[in-house]
């Protein structure tokens, strides 16, 4: 029997278990996310993500994330923020923008340091692709909304009862209209953000494939920024607030990707038996 070596960390309150597995390989990482993520039995988290050397030249880092059922997932954008703390406070790199794979293209990391510690993170997310063939079925019988693809898909609902999200979240995700199966956002527009900025003010609640009711959701708070500006809802800055924060997204003009900010933050090491 051996013992791996893990970091708890979070992300707006998405919490995963991080391993560096240059260090700690991990043979079955699908079994291992469903036993370690299991929060009566196990360490308890959102799922595992695996960091580890880029497969490409044109990245610093890799990423691999599988849910708390073991499925894998495509990218998260709380993990990736995760990830950028990470590998720069633990000494990995001193760059302060990393490119990092994921199983949805390489992203690129901006590290904002204060006194040597990553107060927060902006990630360029990418652009939003508003069909696929692939994951995407339009059926008469589905609550009226947007599909939008993030890498991964999601599929936003605009409603005055974001709660709704604990009876309909797991239906949703396994609806015909998504092959995949589908991450699921229900929003609500609270208005103008406090801080008179002319960010619009989005209370999110998301049922994250593979894992359930998420404190937040990276690409779930792009997706909805999306799916705000093509309804009408908001213009192309949001605030996205979400069960364990706020993340502020920017879907700028010049290059139609979608830029996310916001924090990282570590909870424990620990070590466990394999």
């Amino acid at each position: 029997m051996s013992k791996i070596r893990f970091t708890k960390m979070h992300g707006c309150g998405n919490d995963y278990i991080y391993v560096d597995t240059s260090r700690f390989p991990i043979e079955d990482p699908s079994g291992m996310a469903i036993r370690w993520s299991d929060r009566h039995k196990g360490i308890g988290s959102d799922g595992l993500v695996l960091i580890g050397a880029s497969p490409v030249e044109e990245a610093d880092f890799s990423m691999r994330i599988f849910n708390a059922d073991g499925s894998e997932a495509m990218m998260c954008g709380n993990a990736s923020r995760c990830i950028g703390k990470y590998v720069f406070e633990r000494g990995l790199t001193r760059k302060t923008e990393i490119r990092l794979w994921t199983r949805s293209g390489v992203k690129l990391l901006r590290l904002h340091v204060v006194a040597n510690q990553v107060e927060s993170v902006t990630v360029d997310m990418g652009e939003p692709r508003l069909t696929d063939p692939a994951q995407f079925r339009p059926m008469l019988d589905l609550p009226a909304g947007t599909f939008v693809s993030m890498g991964n898909p999601h599929y936003v609902i605009f409603t005055d009862d974001v709660d709704q999200v604990e009876r309909r979240g797991q239906q949703l995700e396994y609806h015909p209209a998504f092959p995949q199966r589908c991450n699921i956002e229900f929003a609500h527009v609270v208005g103008t953000c406090p801080d008179a900025t002319d960010a619009i003010c989005i209370r999110t609640r998301v049922w994250e494939r593979g894992s359930g009711i998420t404190q937040a959701c990276g690409t779930g708070a792009c997706a909805t920024t999306v799916a705000a500006c093509l309804t009408g809802h908001a213009s192309r800055r949001c605030a996205i607030e979400m069960d364990g924060g706020t993340l502020c997204i920017d879907w700028r003009r010049s290059d139609n990707h979608l830029y996310m900010t916001g924090p990282a933050a570590f909870v424990f090491n620990g070590e466990i038996e394999i």
